[in-house]
């Protein structure tokens, strides 16, 4: 942590250069840079074997038809790498930023804001846009939906009428499924599951703009005194109840009839519980509405890089439709422009609620300097089951107010 706040401060002078807008979606009114052919450094932080391979190929074949070089690296830990680099004047020209990372990055300068996002999903946009500008254009999108187990579904008597469109409905369903013996539900225990619930009451942790606290409200305290109630009846699990490391563990399992997974889930399932039968749906609806939860990273461009307008270039080559469906079949990841959802729907259908979700999703906390905060937020969640939503509420709020005010 003191690392990278301290990376931070060190960029805190460096400039940032508006970018103007086309109709791809990419700035051609680049700032001055080294002239000839670019040796571009890209920094990844991979999910696996998968996609560092697929990225250096699709990094290969650009540099081969643009006649420059590009060396892709995947990082071990990106958030320290990436730090050290920023703070010695050295960062790579191109480089993987996380949704919840974001605004850390964008606030001290670190990042060239080169993008217009009009080919790009607009909630999307939002995770990668501070105070007003979009920095950098998301390169794939995860959500978050409701996997269920269709044959403990059936074991408990539920058919497809049953399955939960609103929180009544879930939790009528899961009632059922107690009954027939097995844990209904399984969710994560932090807010990176748990805030679906406060979307679809109205609600959310910060401002639209991330700078004033907003968990302290009816909404938010509606949404967790409902979860709060799956909790304390049985009709939902944390994953170190079911002895489980995550809840798509304990749902490949079975030891949970449903559980609120991203797109990730496929792979972990196929790969580790390659015989599980489940159907894939939007997370039931709130008060207010449906809402989920989206993840993604971008495309950052170092504000000092010399090599920006290749730069530009190589990321409009990463985000073409075609080479986002290459990537999708590639390592798993769903589209992030908006002209790519549809093939990605006819090509993989089993996924139309996770593209659906990402038509609504909120994005991560957007705001600097919140990471201890966050990491507070987890911790309160985590006893929710015995604790008081409005007090999680309020002390999220006060925390986030000192943060956000220093």
């Amino acid at each position: 942590m003191k690392l990278r706040k301290a990376a931070l401060a060190a960029i805190a002078s460096a400039s940032l250069v508006a970018a103007g807008a086309c109709g791809s979606g990419f700035d051609d009114q680049t700032t001055q840079q080294s002239s000839g052919p670019a040796s571009l450094q890209i920094m990844i932080a991979s999910s696996g074997d998968a996609e560092t391979k697929a990225v250096k190929d699709a990094a290969a074949a650009w540099a081969t038809s643009s006649g420059n070089t590009a060396t892709v690296t995947p990082a071990q830990d990106i958030v320290q790498q990436l730090g050290q680099a920023l703070a010695g004047s050295t960062p790579p020209d191109v480089f993987y930023v996380d949704a919840a990372r974001f605004a850390d990055y964008a606030s001290v300068g670190a990042l060239d804001p080169y993008a217009k996002g009009d080919a790009f999903l607009p909630k999307l946009n939002e995770s990668f846009t501070y105070e007003g500008k979009l920095y950098c254009v998301p390169k794939d999108a995860s959500t978050l939906a409701l996997e269920i187990n269709t044959d403990l579904w059936a074991k408990a008597g539920l058919t497809d009428a049953d399955i939960p469109t609103t929180w009544d409905q879930l939790t009528a369903a899961a009632r059922k499924l107690k009954a027939s013996g097995v844990t209904p539900l399984a969710i994560g225990d932090t807010r990176d599951r748990i805030g679906a619930f406060l979307v679809q009451a109205g609600g959310w942790w910060v401002s639209a703009d991330g700078k004033q606290p907003t968990a302290d409200t009816p909404q938010n305290a509606q949404a967790l005194t409902y979860l709060k109630s799956l909790l304390t009846e049985g009709l939902a699990k944390y994953p170190k109840a079911l002895d489980a490391g995550w809840a798509g563990e304990a749902f490949g399992k079975g030891k949970a009839a449903m559980t609120i997974e991203g797109n990730w889930i496929k792979g972990a399932l196929s790969s580790d519980f390659p015989n599980i039968k489940y159907v894939v749906k939007e997370l039931p609806a709130g008060p207010k509405g449906k809402g989920t939860l989206s993840f993604t990273q971008c495309w950052g461009i170092a504000a000092k890089s010399k090599f920006k307008d290749q730069s530009v270039r190589f990321v409009e080559a990463m985000t073409t439709a075609d080479q986002q469906m290459s990537f999708a079949k590639g390592f798993g990841v769903m589209p992030s422009r908006t002209d790519a959802q549809a093939t990605y729907q006819q090509q993989y259908p089993d996924d139309a609620a996770f593209i659906a979700g990402a038509q609504y999703a909120q994005g991560p906390v957007n705001a600097p300097k919140m990471d201890s905060v966050l990491a507070d937020l987890d911790s309160a969640l985590q006893g929710l089951q015995t604790g008081d939503p409005k007090a999680i509420l309020q002390r999220f709020d006060k925390n986030a107010k000192t943060a956000l005010g220093g």
